[in-house]
């Protein structure tokens, strides 16, 4: 640091380099009025004072909070401890509502992830038994399909019924269908008994338990003969079904452009005889 006329004085040389800042911004804070030297000496050198290192902390705070210049420079011809105190818990409040989304955003690109990854390496012809651990859902209710004509009706009902039973959710999940036990038994697969999203923050659970799980390709319940293929397996290979079936959808208009792409996996709930 170079020595100054007066200690309780520094150059704008001092200045920006006590404030993390530069000349040039200095210059232009001096030129519209923002802050300005505290004194200028016949030489036309410029002089600040060490306590306004503090007021190029507030403009840089209020840049980062995205204040304007312009909005920086009224502040500063208003300002008070009041005015400070209010303008802080209003930005407060801003970064927490930022904060929430961005964390609502992280959980919902980790559970996409999480259901897409594994499938870039799955053998789509191959049958298997598997031990699947609890996973979070939010289940729907029985669909009621005397009120609704079809399951894209049914599929609406379960939506707006889980915004009224789940306000403060988000519920932009995977959403997937359930056949119970007694349906996949009798080969009515056609319409889902419910709808369930597969969402992390979920109160209910899709059971921990051995499934049988088999793919194929095509739209949404588009399942061709998967079903009818994968209890031929399950009777083939010593077990039984024991609980309902989850017919899921890893790979969707995320991954393609044509849902006959669509990647669907099968799960039905077995047991060995």
């Amino acid at each position: 640091m170079t020595n100054t006329p007066e200690k309780e004085h520094l150059s704008i040389t001092d200045f920006a380099e006590l404030s993390r800042t530069n000349r040039s911004t200095l210059l232009y804070y001096d030129k519209i009025g923002l802050l300005s030297p505290m004194t200028r000496k016949e030489n036309n050198y410029r002089y600040y004072t060490y306590p306004q290192i503090y007021t190029v902390e507030l403009i840089r705070t209020c840049q980062a909070l995205g204040m304007s210049i312009d909005e920086i420079k009224n502040l500063r011809n208003e300002a008070s401890p009041k005015l400070i105190d209010e303008l802080f818990e209003r930005q407060i409040e801003q970064i927490e509502t930022e904060i929430n989304t961005w964390i609502s955003a992280r959980k919902l690109l980790t559970t996409l992830k999480s259901v897409i990854h594994p499938m870039l390496s799955v053998d789509e012809k191959a049958f298997k038994v598997e031990y699947v651990p609890a996973e979070p859902i939010v289940l729907g209710g029985i669909n009621d399909y005397n009120k609704c004509r079809n399951d894209h009706a049914a599929y609406a009902q379960f939506y707006v019924d889980s915004k009224l039973k789940y306000p403060d959710l988000d519920l932009n999940y995977p959403a997937w269908a359930m056949y119970s036990e007694e349906r996949i038994k009798n080969g009515d697969w056609v319409w889902p008994d419910r709808f369930y999203f597969f969402n992390p923050d979920g109160y209910d659970k899709r059971p921990a338990a051995h499934y049988a799980i088999g793919y194929t390709r095509g739209g949404y319940g588009h399942t061709g003969d998967l079903y009818d293929r994968l209890i031929a397996y399950i009777n083939a290979s010593g077990y039984e079904i024991c609980g309902p079936a989850f017919e899921e959808y890893p790979l969707t208009e995320l991954c393609y452009t044509s849902d006959e792409d669509y990647l669907i996996r099968l799960m039905i709930t077995v047991r060995k005889k």
